[in-house]
Formats: C-alpha cells, structure tokens, sequence
C-alpha cells in the first residue's frame, strides 16, 4: 500500500517535470482503458440484425391492382425459401380504406404454420386486433402516428385516442398470449405537419413504454430522414425505452434509406424492416415512395459481416417472380445490378 502513496515524474512535451501520485496515475490508467474498450465494442459491427419482411402488407398495400390470395401466398412461401422468419403477412384494416388488404384472413389461413416462423398482422384499432386475434396470427403490430394530422388521415382519430388504443390492445394481446410490438410512424417527418419534434417522438414513446411493449419501432414513413437524424432521435429515445428492443423502419423516398438503416445499426437497433424488390408507400401518404429492398440490405449487411441469415441468389429470384407478377421491374438496386462478390 505504501508503494501506492509515492509519486512519478512525468516530463511533457516542452521538457517541464510533471509529479503524479502513482494512484492518480493508475486511475488515468483504468479510466484510458475503458474509454478503449468502450470505443472498441461501440464501434464493433453486431454480429447479426434481425430482418423483418414487409413486402406482403406495407409493400402491397399501396398498390392499384389487387393481387390474388393464391399469388401473396405464393410470395410469402418464397420469403421462408430465402431464409426470411418474421413476415409481416397482412394488415386487418377496412377494407374499403386499403382493398389489397381485404383478404387478410384468408391469406393467413393459407400459410404454412412452422415453429421457427412468425406470421405479423397489422391492427389499428380493437376491431382489426379480434381479427388478427381470431385469424391466428402470431404477432400483432399496433401503429401510432407521431403527427396528429397523419394519425388522423391514416387512422381516423388522433394521436393520443391511438395511445390509448394501444394500452388496451396489448392488455388484450396479453391475455390472448399473443405478441405484440408498436411503431411510432413519420418519426422524422409529416406529409401534413411537417417536421416532427424529437421531443414530440420521444413524448409518445413515455406513454407506449408504460405498456412494457417487448419491441418499440420508429417509422421514418415518408423518407425524410437523414443518418445524422437517426443517430439523434435513437441517442435520446434509448433512455427511455431501456433494454426494450428497437426496430427501425425506413423508406427510400429520398435516396437516404439504406444510409439511414446503417446509422439505426450504429445506434444499436437490433431489427430492420425491409420489402423485397423495393415495393411500398403509404396509401394516406402522398408522394410516400418504397421500402428499403430487402436484397439491397442484406447485401450491405453482408459487406459490413453481420449476418441476416438470408439467402442471396433466392431473394433475388424471388424479386424477380415479384416483378413479373407486377409487369413491371423492381426499383431496388440489386434488382437492376445483380449481386456481387470479390474475387478470392
């Protein structure tokens, strides 16, 4: 102990003697040290991100022609083929508001039921959870608009009666041991309202918390969003939503999605929503563009070595199956380039 007590000289770099007790050295020394470490781990790419499909509900529901039941089932059968485990199959919304969703029941009756799968149908109200709930889905997602104007558009009230619905719903959802998991949507901006106030996001993400939600998701529904936002917002809501885990959802409107997914990642958001082929929009939003492509983040995610667990050369088929069944081709980039590997 008394080795501890004596003192070290330390000259700088004009030449001047410095003196230090040795415990104010080997303080400066534990404290460098796991700076160092911290800087390590914070910068250490996650060994893997969960990817969630959302092609067969977000990325459809924009769309003018209906498709047939037998051809989304046919779409999602080939989303497990390519390694995908979380779909988000359906929305269970009136049907006379967004008609390609009018056969969520059907669709859900018709999937394979695998363990190792979980099957999400969208609710916004308590009408469209005791559908979910009676058709058997596996996961029920519950959306909140962060602008009052577009909660309104998309949900017919306002953002504080969808609070309240969401409180209800996921007692419910309890009850029915059924996992559930909400969104915080336009978290970066409104087509209505404009900019959204991270102290606005952050507000409702207080009262969502007081649920115990198992996952919180931010929504970036328009593609506003940049990286510099999304590190910001991420950084402040973390206090709020603890150990909760955080999902990301991004549009490539502006070009800046598959940017704004890597910054989500930085920032520790353990699940990305994607679309295969780029498809989706938000039939209330306008001008809202499509998903980020699934090929398209699974390709970055192999890049950077983390792993998704999907396959390459079938989600690109499957991309391709979807363009034909569409008539047309798919805007994600690897769609149009291909994929590629470095020569060993």
């Amino acid at each position: 102990m008394l080795t501890l007590l004596g003192s070290l000289n330390v000259y700088n770099l004009t030449g001047n003697r410095q003196v230090f007790s040795k415990i104010t050295c080997l303080f400066a020394i534990f404290v460098y040290n796991y700076l160092l470490i911290f800087l390590i781990l914070k910068l250490m790419p996650p060994k893997s991100i969960e990817i969630i499909e959302v092609g067969p509900r977000d990325g459809l529901q924009s769309e003018p022609d209906v498709m047939p039941t037998a051809v989304k089932v046919e779409f999602i059968r080939r989303l497990l083929e390519a390694g995908l485990r979380r779909i988000e199959v359906a929305s269970f919304v009136h049907p006379g508001k967004v008609p390609q969703m009018a056969d969520a029941e059907q669709v859900v009756s018709a999937l394979p039921h695998r363990e190792d799968v979980i099957y999400i149908g969208l609710a916004l109200n308590e009408r469209g959870f005791e559908r979910a709930a009676a058709a058997g889905i596996d996961e029920v997602g519950f959306a909140v608009v962060a602008s009052d104007t577009f909660n309104r558009r998309n949900q017919g009230v306002g953002t504080e009666d969808s609070i309240a619905a969401w409180k209800r719903i996921k007692t419910a959802a309890d009850s029915a041991g059924i996992k559930s998991s909400v969104m915080i949507s336009a978290a970066f901006g409104c087509p209505f309202e404009g900019v959204v106030p991270e102290s606005r996001v952050i507000g409702i993400a207080k009262e969502l918390m007081k649920s115990d939600p198992v996952e919180i998701a931010l929504a970036d529904t328009v593609g506003v969003a940049t990286p510099w936002q999304v590190r910001s917002l991420i950084r402040k809501l973390r206090p709020v939503i603890g150990a909760t885990s955080l999902r990301c959802h991004f549009h490539n409107t502006r070009n800046t999605g598959i940017a704004n997914a890597f910054a989500a990642i930085e920032s520790g958001a353990s699940a990305l929503d994607a679309s295969t082929g780029g498809i989706g929009g938000c039939p209330f939003a306008p001008a809202a563009t499509g998903n980020i492509a699934t090929e398209d983040l699974a390709y970055m995610l192999r890049h950077s070595g983390i792993d998704s667990g999907l396959s390459m050369p079938k989600l690109l088929a499957t991309a391709d199956w979807l363009g034909q069944q569409m008539n047309r081709a798919m805007p994600s980039m690897l769609s149009r380039a291909g994929d590629f590997s470095p020569a060993a």
